[in-house]
């Protein structure tokens, strides 16, 4: 069996979000998959996704004050600076981070890890609805 499905991910502020609860409720197949994988492409350049620490809140604000720190907004030394000053370090960031992920999925759900979840990161400030491409592969 294979799924192709557009999911839309609601605006969020610029940070780190989990968002496991909602691409899951956008999958109604996923429940009638044994064994099989869930392929996650994020279709922009100035947000990523990742999987990490889905319990403590903490851990989320502290990855955006690391990337804040580590890719810094208003360099002196971007030249793409047209769309805003935190334009061009969204875009290093989700180079990053990445836009894909692929998850095992096992007995109807994601076989995620006791602690993980699926963030969607979210570096610009006013990112606006995000649109995930759903690749639901298994029997």
């Amino acid at each position: 069996m294979w799924r192709q499905t557009e999911l839309r991910l609601r605006p969020r502020p610029r940070g780190f979000h989990l968002v496991t609860d909602e691409i899951v409720a956008g999958l109604p197949d996923l429940a009638s998959v044994q064994v099989g994988l869930l392929h996650l492409f994020l279709q922009h350049t100035s947000a990523a996704l990742t999987i990490n620490e889905d319990a403590d809140p903490a851990v989320r604000a502290d990855f955006e004050r690391h990337f804040n720190r580590a890719v810094p907004e208003g360099a002196p030394y971007f030249a793409h600076v047209d769309e805003g000053s935190e334009d061009m370090p969204a875009h290093i960031k989700s180079s990053l981070l990445g836009c894909a992920l692929s998850l095992p999925v096992h007995r109807g759900g994601l076989r995620l890890g006791t602690w993980q979840g699926i963030y969607l990161c979210e570096h610009r400030n006013h990112g606006g609805e995000r649109r995930v491409i759903a690749t639901l592969q298994g029997e």
